[in-house]
This record gives structure tokens, sequence and C-alpha cells, in this order.
């Protein structure tokens, strides 16, 4: 869907930085943040940004030093944008096999962004073994920067999760006791939830 939305839109660094500022409403960003969030070149986000201010989608903000930009909320097509581009539940496909390799995968629950509960405590919920926490964190990493959002997500072993579980942990219980998609499970969890 990226690769379609990058040609409609005219480049993958466009899609990018448009979601970043509509996926943070609130936040303002130098032309250097919001390269490195959207892992894009500065020449690419200052080109993007600058046309971004010339139609009015985004405006200077005057938080800290330099130059910022913030999304302009007044913006009349902000909405249209966002329902476009903020399709984070039609990513919820593929987390899997983007962590497929970093270790033995037992379990990914997705809540929040996923199910388009926007102020989730947690979007990703990891339950592996032996995983390689560089690996996961590169990973999640970039698929912030195709969201446009940074991700919130916990990685517990299967002990923990079984210790937390029986603990009635308020993190765990925040994403089970909610919207939230079972997207693998090998520990058998949703045969368990239902005895």
């Amino acid at each position: 869907m990226t690769d379609d939305l990058a040609k409609l839109f005219g480049s993958a660094a466009r899609v990018k930085l448009l979601r970043l500022f509509l996926f943070n409403p609130r936040q303002s960003f130098t032309v250097a943040e919001a390269s490195d969030r959207a892992r894009v070149s500065e020449a690419e986000a200052r080109h993007e940004t600058t046309l971004f201010e010339r139609i009015g989608l985004v405006e200077r903000a005057t938080r800290g030093k330099g130059i910022r930009f913030a999304l302009n909320t007044s913006f009349e097509y902000v909405t249209a944008l966002q329902n476009l581009l903020l399709n984070a539940p039609a990513r919820s496909a593929d987390i899997v096999s983007r962590l497929r390799g970093i270790g033995s995968l037992k379990m990914v629950v997705l809540s929040g962004v996923f199910v388009e509960e926007w102020t989730g405590r947690l979007d990703i919920l990891i339950v592996g073994d032996k995983m390689q926490e560089r690996k996961l964190r590169e990973r999640i990493r970039q698929l912030e920067a195709e969201i446009g959002k940074e991700m919130k997500y916990a990685l517990l072993t299967s002990e923990e999760l079984t210790y937390r579980l029986n603990m009635n942990d308020k993190l765990i219980r925040d994403v089970l006791d909610y919207p939230h998609k079972v997207v693998l499970d090998r520990l058998n969890f949703g045969r368990k939830q239902s005895l």
C-alpha cells in the first residue's frame, strides 16, 4: 500500500512526512527531527516541509530554538488526509513477518493505533524468548517511520507473560481488556482464556 500511496503522492518521503505531521498534531518538529523520525534525507524533509507550509498544511511553531513546524489543524483537508493516510490498521497484516528472525516469537498482540484506539497505552505486545532487542528496536523504528507515529510496545518472555497474567498486571489488562487483535499465538493463549 505504501508504494501505491508514494505513486499517488509523488514520493515515499512525502507520504512519510505527511503521516508524521498528521499522526502527531500536537507536536512540532525541526526539519532535522522530521528527517530523523520519518527516515528520509534532510534535503527531502526540507523540500516537503516547505511545500506543506506553502499550501498551509503545516505552520511555523514557536516552541524551542530554531524553526519548527506543526500541523495546521484548521487546514481544510486535514480530516480527509488523516482518513486516507493513517492506515495503521492495514499495517497489522505484516507485523509478524517483520518480527520474524529476531528470536523465538511466541505471541504478538496488537492494540492502540492498530485497532484505531489512538490513545491506547500500548500498540504492540510481543512475547518471545531469546529475542534480539537491538534488531527488534530497528524493526519497530522502520514501522514507526512508515506509519508516522512512535510505537508503544512491550517485549516479554513467555515466563514474564505468565507471571504478569497471574498477578493481574495492569499493562497486560490494558491490552487484553480493551480492543485488541492477536496476530500470532503459539502459546494457545486464546484457548486458555476461553476455558
